[in-house]
């Protein structure tokens, strides 16, 4: 009888158009067209900024000083530029702030002085800091520029660079790319498809449960000699279900836009994904989406019994967005690890455990307790839910 109900239901559920596009349309395009667009959008404003030509006014007294030479002589790699010498700041602050220029640096009149005698010389930058990049620019200029003045100052001197540098740090990361992608970006995975979870079982409960109250069959439903245990049981696997599919199309997507699309520049990613895409790490994420999904069934069930119509229950269920999404986002803040402590609190356990999954550090201890705390939180809103299913007042509109 379970089966039947189930079948009946997701059959409907399947016909619903709205219900297909959160479950598996939404799912499987939303990644690559973000990830798409976010790439081609940053590509073209470097590509932009690349081919801006910077106009660069240089104040001092002495305009053929060592800084212009050096600087002239730097090649547009960092981008083409304009140098404009002026000999003093009159009126400089309004042309940066109109943008007729776009950086402007006070040399000391004593420059060239300063560097033969050894000394530090003092620069200014006057810059305009919602002007993204600019000052990134300049600081590559004056880089190179202080690199060359520090080879002529040492071969001045007939010094050893070694003098200025007694350590020589050689640093060797012991950690796979897997690994450093598995605990800086691991847990986005958990944090996508916890969202497409909750979205894929949000429209079937609604439609089940508030949408059956509207059309006034759920009442003709529960006169049919079915214990009202079975229907909600077989109401429950159709919205557990729709979460699980688009968890899985959401991840299906991102891994797509990463792995067939090649819309992120990154050496070895595609080496790094098909390790990552193991049997075990699919069906440990199976298996820790199963208890999730009812748990998200579990607790939007009362709500939507309770709810009247429609617009009601999405106004009921978006504080619960935020009570779900909190968690998640705890579980994505760094230096947090799953341990005997993390493991008990709901979902962020499932985040943890899953970064740990895609690092391929996991400790299977952590993995179960986390997983039993999941059955446990499940079962917990299946009987929450069969007690709000049970009251009449509850049923009847």
């Amino acid at each position: 009888m379970i089966f039947t109900i189930f079948k009946k239901e997701l059959t409907d559920t399947l016909r619903d158009r709205r219900t297909i596009i959160a479950m598996i349309v939404v799912p499987i395009l939303v990644f690559p067209i973000i990830l798409g667009l976010s790439t081609s959008v940053s590509k073209y404003f470097d590509d932009k900024q690349k081919e801006e030509v910077l106009k660069v006014a240089l104040i001092s007294e002495d305009t053929d000083n060592q800084f212009t030479q050096r600087l002239s002589a730097i090649p547009d790699s960092l981008g083409p530029k304009e140098l404009i010498f002026r000999q003093d700041t009159i009126g400089l602050k309004k042309e940066i702030s109109e943008d007729s220029l776009q950086l402007a640096i006070v040399i000391p009149a004593d420059f060239d002085q300063q560097q033969k005698e050894n000394q530090q010389s003092t620069i200014q930058v006057f810059h305009k800091g919602v002007n993204l990049g600019n000052k990134d620019r300049v600081e590559g200029y004056v880089s190179i520029i202080e690199n060359t003045l520090l080879e002529d100052r040492f071969e001045r001197l007939s010094l050893d660079k070694q003098l200025i540098d007694p350590i020589n740090e050689q640093y060797v990361d012991i950690s796979s790319k897997k690994e450093v992608i598995g605990k800086v970006a691991g847990g986005f995975l958990p944090y996508l498809f916890i969202i497409f979870g909750f979205i894929g079982c949000m429209y079937p409960a609604i439609d089940l449960f508030t949408g059956e109250k509207e059309r006034k069959t759920l009442e003709t439903l529960l006169t049919t000699p079915v214990p009202r245990w079975k229907i909600l049981v077989g109401k429950m696997l159709v919205i557990s279900l729709s979460g699980i599919a688009a968890a899985v199309f959401a991840l299906v997507g991102m891994f797509a836009g990463l792995r067939l699309f090649n819309l992120v520049d990154i050496p070895g990613i595609n080496e790094i994904i098909d390790g990552i895409l193991t049997p075990s790490f699919i069906v440990g994420l199976l298996i820790l989406l199963i208890p999730l999904t009812i748990f998200f069934a579990g607790i939007m069930i009362p709500a939507t019994i309770y709810a009247k119509s429609f617009k009601e229950a999405q106004s009921v269920l978006t504080p619960v967005n935020f009570i779900i999404f909190l968690p998640a986002i705890i579980g994505m803040l760094p230096n947090i690890e799953l341990d005997y402590t993390t493991a008990f609190i709901p979902i962020v356990n499932i985040v943890l455990a899953t970064k740990e999954m895609v690092a391929g550090t996991i400790d299977f201890v952590l993995l179960g307790i986390s997983y039993l705390v999941m059955v446990i939180f499940a079962a917990l809103s299946i009987l929450f839910s069969y007690k709000r299913f049970g009251r009449e007042s509850n049923i009847v509109s």
